[in-house]
Order: structure tokens, then sequence, then C-alpha cells
């Protein structure tokens, strides 16, 4: 944590700060978050399509692995503060398969996993004319079948059966092949555009690659200022982006078990932690779960300049890794975009405040209540209703009633027209201090 002494009160980094003087004189306080995204190329799993995981969930299921497999790394990094993962396969690969006798069986979904599959085949105990096929997934049992033939087989969720006539006894086929694949730019905007159908409050890009992330900024920015849904992305050094949209990661952590993460990986953690966090909340000198070191560490003077330009950090304190500040990638500051915009919290409170009146108007309003002064009484009722709540859970403060949300009528016989005035709340994150000595 930053310290020292000050003489104004213009502290970039959060801290204490401590003037001590001489001096000849006597001595003298809503909606629920919490949906994040990934997309990334997996071992295993429906490709092209957005999965819902929940915290808690069993993952070995629907991606072959259980989450603590070091192939979950990312998705158990989100999960660690995420309610729920909206995750997408990038990646088709190609599928394992095997061949013994008569019998082919291929793994459902392409991937390396897919080559931890085996097949054993063997006479039944209780009737020599049957034969049990047993599938094995990664060592364990998942399946046994008896059957006089393979027209008797049914497909099962690790394997597909096909071929005709007798089964052959075999002590264990494995299935080979399994590969990854690759992917493209074009994989990424194919989960773009369906993630643009559903609801969710951030998204990480976990990767580097410049092109992808002026892609991921541009989508994120057109749906906040076009579409209405106020949500932001979380990816690696790309301060660049100046935009409340794009959080801009500098570092990476170390995990206690001695897993260093890039700041590529940490931002599935980030993005995780900014969906849960409300809007009463700052991530400010939160500790990153199961974190005992900053991957990076800097200097005062680094990380000053780091902040001002926007960038995302954690640093190491008291044997955890925290997060600096909790800030987005906004830099140039406008007397229509001040430099509190730059404020995650004050951000969530925006957002917040943008999507559930978008959500409950148009769940109550929209095509259902009469254009009128009665029907525009309503609608500031219930706008005025949701702003004490915020306020009530420290959000927003200093909020009238009386003169704080106008609801009129608009240009046209269907619209109407609101302005509503809100004072965030900001954590307290610098505390400047006189101590006077006589």
């Amino acid at each position: 944590m930053a310290g020292g002494t000050f003489t104004a009160q213009n502290k970039v980094r959060p801290g204490v700060y401590i003037d001590i003087i001489s001096e000849p004189a006597s001595l003298g306080a809503v909606g629920e978050r919490g949906i994040t995204s990934l997309a990334l190329s997996l071992p295993w799993g429906v490709s092209g399509t957005i999965i819902t995981i929940q915290a808690g969930d069993d993952t070995k299921a629907v991606l072959g692995y259980d989450l603590n497999d070091p192939e979950m790394l990312l998705i158990r990094e989100a999960l660690k503060r995420a309610k729920t993962l909206q995750l997408y396969r990038l990646n088709t690969g190609v599928k394992a398969t095997a061949a013994s006798g008569n019998l082919t069986a291929t793994a459902v979904y392409g991937g390396i996993r897919g080559n931890d599959i085996r097949i054993v085949i063997q006479t039944n105990i209780d009737n020599s004319a049957m034969f049990d096929v047993i599938t094995y997934f990664a060592g364990d049992i998942v399946q046994t079948q008896t059957v006089a033939n393979i027209a008797g087989l049914v497909s099962n969720a690790w394997v597909v059966f096909s071929g005709t006539g007798t089964l052959a006894v075999t002590a264990g086929v494995p299935l080979i092949g399994g590969a990854n694949g690759t992917i493209t730019n074009a994989n990424y905007t194919a989960y773009l555009a369906l993630l643009e159908l559903i609801d969710f409050d951030t998204l990480a890009y976990t990767g580097t690659d410049a092109s992808l992330k002026a892609i991921y900024a541009a989508f994120v920015r057109r749906l906040r200022e076009n579409e209405g849904k106020k949500v932001q992305v979380v990816m690696e050094n790309y301060p660049s982006a100046d935009y409340e949209g794009v959080i801009s990661i500098k570092n990476g952590v170390k995990l206690f078990d001695g897993t260093v993460l890039t700041a590529a990986q940490a931002s599935a953690w980030v993005a995780a932690a900014t969906a849960a966090a409300g809007a009463n909340q700052s991530l400010t000198y939160q500790a990153y779960d199961d974190a005992i070191d900053a991957g990076t560490r800097y200097t005062n003077a680094q990380i000053e300049a780091a902040l001002t330009a926007g960038e995302f950090l954690f640093v190491l304190n008291s044997g955890k890794a925290v997060i600096e500040q909790d800030i987005n990638s906004l830099t140039s500051f406008t007397p229509q975009y001040s430099r509190v915009f730059a404020k995650n919290r004050v951000i969530r409170v925006f957002d917040g405040l943008a999507n559930d009146i978008q959500r409950i108007f148009q769940q109550s309003y929209i095509g259902k209540i009469s254009n009128n002064a009665n029907g525009r009484s309503l609608l500031q009722g219930e706008i005025i209703s949701y702003l004490r709540s915020m306020q009530n859970m420290n959000a927003i403060q200093n909020f009238d009633a009386q003169t704080d949300v106008i609801v009129s009528a608009g240009e046209q016989s269907d619209s109407v027209y609101v302005e509503v005035f809100a004072q965030p709340i900001d954590s307290i994150e610098k505390i400047y201090m006189k101590v006077r000595v006589s």
C-alpha cells in the first residue's frame, strides 16, 4: 500500500498519506450480477455454441475434466467469483477413433481428450452368447452395455458406435487420433454473434492478439452505445482502448501452488470478479483468490504511471496479490465524462441503473401502459423506487425524489423523455491525515 506525506490531495495510488508538522497551538466516515463469459480452445466438449456452467457444477460431464484438472485452469479461475459462466468452445478438433473387428468407435467430440477413451469387449459371465461392451473414459467405467452383436449397441455421451456383424472379445482398444485443431478469428466472431443474444455482465479475452483485442473492444462499444447492453470486457495490455467498457490488465499473479498466470490468463478472474461485484462494491485492494504474489512487481513510479494510463494491476500486500485500484481504461476525460467514469464501482452504478431501468420498462411498461399523465406517473414512481433501493444499498447518495426524476411526454405519441440525476458513491481509497504536534 502506498504512503508518505502530502502537500496537496492529488495522490494517484490508494493509500494513507500522513503529514506531521509542528505548530505552537493546542491539539486539536438491485439487479443481480455475476454472469461472465469466456471463449476458449478446449480438449473436449460441444463446439460452436454457448453452454451455461453454474458455480459448483460437475464440469467433467460436459467438458471432460474435473474442475481441478490443469486443462480447466481458466474456467476454474472464472468460477472462483462468477455465479454463472457462459462458455464457448472455439475449436472443433479431430475426433479420436478405434476399430475392433467389425466395430468402429468414434469419440463424440473432437479433441485430445478423446484419446483417453478405451473400449473393452468381453463375454458376458451369465450368457456366453452375449457380450459386455464397456466404455472407459479417463480410466473410469462410464457405460456398460450387454448385447448380442454390433446392431444392439447404443451410442453414449462419449462414443458413437458403428459397423455391422459380430463382436470380437478384446482386452481394450484405445481411441487414437484425437486432436484439438486450430482456431481462427472467424471462430471468435461467431462466438460474439451468439453472445450478443444472451444476458451477461462481463466477458474476457484471454489471448494476446492485437486484432482480436480491437474486435472485442468494438463489440462491447457497440453493445453499450447502440444496443443498450451495459457490459465490460477484460483483456491484457490494451490501455489504448481509452474506454469505460474496457478493463486493461497489466500483470498477472502467482498462485499458492506455484502456477504463474499471465495478464491474459488473469483476465478470466478479473472479468468474473467484476461481474460478481455489486454497484455498492469496489474491487480496490481485494485479493485475487489463492494468489500469493503479483506475477510482475513494479516500483511505486511504475504503478503510478500504470494507473494514470488506465491500467488495472496487481500488487503484493501482506503475502497476497491485491488489486491496486478498480479502474477501467478511460483516461480521456471531458466535461461529460469526468474522472469518476474511470472507476469501475461508479460504472457498475450507472450500468446497473441503465440495465435495470431497461428491464423494468421492457417487462412492465412497453406496450402495456398508456402514454398519458397517469402512465408516466407510474413510470416515474417505478424509477424513484429503484433509485431509493440503490441509495439504501449505498450505491448512490443525496437522492431527492421530488427533483431527481423527471418523466415527460416525448416528441412522438408513443415516446417518453426521462431525466435522472444520480450521485454515485465511490469507495474510500485515499486517506489524507495531518497530525499536529505541539
